[in-house]
């Protein structure tokens, strides 16, 4: 199997992580701890699941420079992106609401959920000294 198609293979994997994240934030988490520590908690563990996911794919990747590490970072980080942009026009929403999404209010960790699809693959990549 080519690059990137592992590395869409494992990022459609932590969508699917996400969505079930999702799913025990709006079952467990948010009823047991409230909205604003549920989102916070959820955030949380889909960030820990996305750098297991990428710490888990860095030997399937093979051996790979720093620079491409990063560079799979970033083609997650842009995935996410427009699937999110995608699915939130899809459901009728404007940008505005879109945007909304992308600030720390009310437990919401959004953004560093970003910055973890970029630096999960690059970090993972030196933790296991693959580059």
């Amino acid at each position: 199997m080519k690059l990137w198609a592992k590395v869409f293979a494992v990022w459609a994997a932590i969508l699917v992580v996400a969505v079930l994240n999702g799913a025990l934030r709006e079952a467990m988490l948010t009823p047991l701890l409230g909205p604003f520590a549920g989102r916070l908690a959820s955030g949380i563990v889909l960030c820990a699941c996305i750098f297991l996911a990428a710490w888990l794919a860095v030997p399937w990747f093979g051996p790979q420079s720093a620079a491409r590490f990063w560079v799979i970072g970033a083609a997650w980080l842009l995935a996410t992106l427009a699937f999110e942009v995608g699915i939130g026009l899809a459901q009728g929403r404007d940008f505005r609401e879109l945007f909304q999404a992308y600030t720390f209010e009310g437990g919401n960790i959004w953004p560093l959920i970003l910055v973890a699809a970029l630096v999960s693959p690059p970090l993972a990549a030196r933790v296991r000294g693959a580059a």
